[in-house]
């Protein structure tokens, strides 16, 4: 009993110090280009976007590439704890961030999921500045930019989960390319 209490507690600590690296600002540049895009230049609203774009990848990223099944549902439950203490959102409006991220948790998983026409970095490349507010057509320069950003913040999100979560690992005498798939 005192062992699972340990895994359970080691698997919390895992989860929370992944959310806090999703809860790392956005770097400025990227919500100077998405306010000019996309938000009439409001900072604060590229800012809030690129936010939940962030966790938002970063809880999909968990779902699709964790090593055991219970990572996805320790990093919610460390989301939904992180959102709870988040200063930025007011008093009293924490369901409305919380159905503010799960309709982005929708749509960029229906994104990473969409292959037809342009691929995967052109759909969320869509999503995020449809988000921000751009509702007239997009150039495919500004789309093929959102979409940039996102496969960064995707990447980041990769390296985080396997810093606190871990790497796959072959066994030492199979081949990366012997696995079938």
């Amino acid at each position: 009993m005192l062992s699972e209490w340990r895994l359970r507690r080691a698997l919390r600590a895992r989860a929370a110090a992944y959310v806090s690296a999703l809860f790392a600002e956005p770097p400025d540049e990227d919500v100077r280009w998405l306010a000019s895009q996309a938000t009439g230049g409001d900072l604060d609203h590229a800012r809030w976007e690129l936010r939940y774009a962030k966790r938002a990848l970063g809880m999909l990223t968990a779902q699709r590439d964790a090593l055991d099944d219970r990572t996805a549902s320790a990093v919610a439950a460390a989301l939904g704890r992180a959102l709870a203490r988040d200063t930025r959102i007011a008093p009293g409006r924490l369901r409305i961030a919380e159905r503010q991220l799960n309709a982005r948790l929708r749509a960029y998983g229906d994104a990473l999921l969409a292959r037809a026409g342009a691929g995967t970095g052109w759909h969320l490349g869509r999503t995020l500045l449809e988000f921000a507010g751009r509702k007239e057509g997009s150039g495919p320069d500004a789309v093929a930019k959102a979409g940039d950003v996102l496969a960064r913040y995707l990447a980041e999100s990769n390296e985080a989960l396997r810093e606190h979560f871990g790497a796959p690992r072959l066994a030492g005498d199979v081949a990366a390319n012997a696995t079938g798939y």
